[in-house]
């Protein structure tokens, strides 16, 4: 039976979105399928940055990066002339796509806002990627730019990235020097190009179950109806709050402390943002700590990361030190999270509520959502499909909708979702339904009040605080270990990340390796989060089912029982 909350909540969407309301749809065809639109959104990301960042919003604060702090106006005017350069000195022209190899940071976000600006297609590389992963995606989707600061162009030395281009940019400086190297290659008084609906805007990378990372492009529509989509789910609480006297009076701000190579930095916390006026302090590097002090100096008022990083704040010793009052709602993304951190956080935190999202790279970050006492009643459940635009269903191997109840695979269509994996036709028709619905990889079901609830996952992958990794790319790696005959790669439950890779192998030599030695090798060919953090080494091959495939499902049981045993 809905609960008191999801009645109101439904009432205040209802109103919302009724005709001639701010957030009323009307309905485009995609892929032959008919999904509502809100006919409110600009067409395209340029729109929505001159909209936004050039109203009422120009003189207040945007970005704090340290010791930097920009406007809203002051950004969009930085991105503009980046875009100008880039078109008139770099030779960026429509639907070029131009990567980005950076970690977090102001700079980060007006190259990103430019190369949009200018018509390119922004490439948001991996920064965590080591060099061969990092060229790939570059390959992967032929970019003929790519910003990079000093540490990923270094490890680019040697690759081989085509004909792509690498332009050094810098961190903690104002954008005219941190981007000088595009900027004095181009002209002030550049045209750009009128960008619409159907251009494409963005590729951001996902890593499925066979390890290949894939490119997963969008247009300007899909990533402007996703970010449209959360600022109607927040529109949404502000009026829930208004009708119970608790509307607030000051600017919101939320720490950006997840990387912008990510759906959800790039979404809902940056791009929401431009649009609901909101600060965004960032966090070049996780640190719960400084967390807290960031939350406490700037009246930080929303929080969001994987599920690690507010249970971290939660049980930190010195929490107590710092004033988190402002900050009234702590939402997690990425990953799932465990029932006791939900209970946790409420319990220390009480003036605050957790939630949760889910939503995938392939559909904008747009998916579900679980909000407040809803999500302290429903711990487990993921919440109910994100309105308006979100349609969800629960659908068998063939793609037929099954029972309400039932387990099948967990699909998602909606105005918001991506176009298809970069030069992959056979992953895009894989992925996709006839009926337009994402295929997400994740086995759940909808209880009676249409709550969802994911149970397994279909793709062998570990998601470690947010990451996927395939386990089939650390195995093939371990395999090219030269005394390596047989691997397997699993999860393991982890308390802080959800889960971590382990992995267990097989030498036909019988030459031992230790976890060291196997650790160090893994490390010159896989980013830092893939690296397995236990190692078994075996005397026997690996048990084999009756097609001769190694045994994962059992080995998996194994030594999860037996990482758990040895704590």
């Amino acid at each position: 039976m809905p609960t008191e909350l999801d009645v109101m909540l439904d009432q205040v969407m209802d109103a919302l979105t009724a005709e001639g309301a701010p957030l009323t749809t009307v309905d485009v065809e995609r892929g032959g399928a008919k999904m509502p639109m809100l006919a409110a959104a600009p067409p395209a990301l340029p729109h929505y940055f001159a909209h936004f960042c050039l109203g009422d919003n120009k003189d207040k604060e945007f970005l704090v990066d340290g010791d930097l702090r920009l406007t809203f106006g002051e950004v969009y005017m930085a991105a503009d002339r980046v875009a100008k350069a880039l078109a008139s000195g770099c030779g960026v022209e429509k639907g070029d796509r131009i990567g980005i190899a950076a970690r977090n940071s102001a700079n980060w976000i007006v190259a990103h806002m430019a190369i949009l600006m200018a018509g390119g297609v922004s490439s948001l590389l991996n920064g965590w990627w080591q060099g061969a992963e990092l060229a790939a995606g570059i390959n992967s989707v032929g970019c003929k730019l790519v910003l990079a600061d000093p540490q990923r162009a270094a490890r680019l030395d040697g690759e081989d990235i085509g004909g792509a281009e690498i332009i050094l940019f810098d961190h903690d400086c104002q954008p005219d020097e941190g981007l000088k190297n595009v900027l004095t290659r181009g002209t002030a008084d550049a045209a750009l190009p009128e960008i619409g609906p159907d251009d494409l805007a963005t590729i951001l990378f996902t890593s499925g179950s066979t390890g290949q990372s894939k490119g997963a492009y969008s247009d300007h529509r899909g990533v402007v109806q996703g970010v449209f989509n959360y600022i109607s789910q927040t529109m949404m609480a502000l009026q829930l709050l208004t009708m119970k006297g608790e509307a607030p009076t000051s600017q919101p701000a939320t720490l950006l402390n997840v990387p912008l190579f990510h759906v959800t930095a790039e979404i809902p916390v940056l791009l929401q943002s431009i649009g609901i006026g909101r600060k965004l302090v960032l966090m070049p590097k996780w640190d719960a700590e400084e967390a807290m002090r960031l939350i406490e100096k700037e009246k930080v008022t929303y929080f969001v990361g994987v599920p690690l990083m507010s249970f971290e704040m939660a049980t930190h010793p010195d929490r107590g030190k710092y004033d988190l009052t402002t900050c009234t709602a702590f939402a997690a993304g990425g990953a799932p999270r465990p029932v006791e951190h939900v209970k946790k956080i409420k319990k220390e935190m009480d003036w605050a509520f957790p939630l949760l999202g889910y939503g995938l790279t392939e559909t904008n970050a747009v998916g579900c959502g679980n909000f407040n006492e809803n999500y302290l009643a429903k711990p487990n459940s993921t919440g109910t499909a994100s309105r308006p635009l979100v349609d969800l269903a629960i659908l068998d191997d063939d793609g037929k909708p099954l029972p309400q109840g039932e387990v099948g695979e967990v699909c998602i269509r909606s105005v918001c979702n991506f176009l298809g994996y970069w030069e992959n036709d056979a992953a895009t028709r894989e992925a996709i339904t006839d009926d337009m619905y994402f295929r997400t990889g994740d086995l759940g079901y909808l209880d009676a009040d249409d709550y969802l609830y994911i149970v397994d996952r279909k793709k062998d992958i570990i998601i470690r605080g947010g990451e996927n990794i395939s386990c089939v790319e650390v195995e093939a790696a371990l395999y090219e270990h030269p005394e390596v005959s047989e691997a397997s790669v699993f999860g393991l439950p982890d308390e802080r990340f959800g889960e971590v890779p382990g992995a267990v192998f097989y030498t036909k030599s019988g030459a031992q390796v230790s976890d060291a030695d196997m650790a160090a090798f893994l490390s010159e060919k896989l980013a830092a989060f893939k690296v397995p953090c236990r190692y078994w080494q075996t005397d026997n091959p690996l048990p084999k089912l009756g097609t001769a495939k190694i045994d994962k499902v059992g080995l998996r049981k194994k030594y999860q029982a037996v990482a758990a045993a040895e704590g």
